[in-house]
């Protein structure tokens, strides 16, 4: 049986960690800022009867109940990924609130923002998604959580 050495081409290898947890805790935080933006807009600009009245015109189902769960999970979720904190639930909720974006406002405008297309919540989902599978990452409070857990078993062993 032989070995071979394997050497791992330098263009493949991963970023160094603290590249890696600061590039995350930057597209958290900006994926955050633009979901609080979109809820507090929802709650304080067009208010929850506005957003309703926009839901029920475009189509979505349920207005009333779809425009309050839709702000919550905006602005309640761009806090938690800010944060770091629930980033899986709040990762979740922000994928399905995206893709039921896409498929009840945006596909049938096309691709482009500017005429109202997919482009832009499609984008938030996937990234949101992303967060939900990978993590907050080590700077987070999903982390610290995580650490104060490990040290109290260790503890308690």
């Amino acid at each position: 049986m032989s070995t071979a050495t394997v050497t791992a081409d330098p263009r493949l290898m991963p970023l160094p960690t603290p590249v890696r947890e600061w590039g995350l805790l930057v597209a958290r935080v900006i994926l955050g800022v633009v979901l609080v933006a979109h809820g507090w807009q929802k709650f304080t600009e067009w208010g929850i009867a506005g957003t309703t009245a926009s839901f029920q015109e475009m189509g979505v189902p349920a207005p009333p109940v779809s425009a309050l769960i839709a702000s919550i999970v905006e602005l309640g979720g761009g806090i938690l990924l800010i944060l770091g904190l629930f980033t899986t639930v709040a990762g979740l909720l922000v994928a399905l609130n995206m893709l039921g974006a896409v498929l009840f406002v945006h596909a049938p405008h096309g691709v482009f923002v500017a005429g109202n297309g997919w482009e832009l919540v499609a984008v938030i989902g996937v990234a949101a998604l992303v967060f939900a599978l990978m993590g907050a990452g080590r700077i987070s409070l999903d982390a610290v959580i995580a650490g104060r857990r490990s040290n109290h078993r260790s503890v308690q062993a």
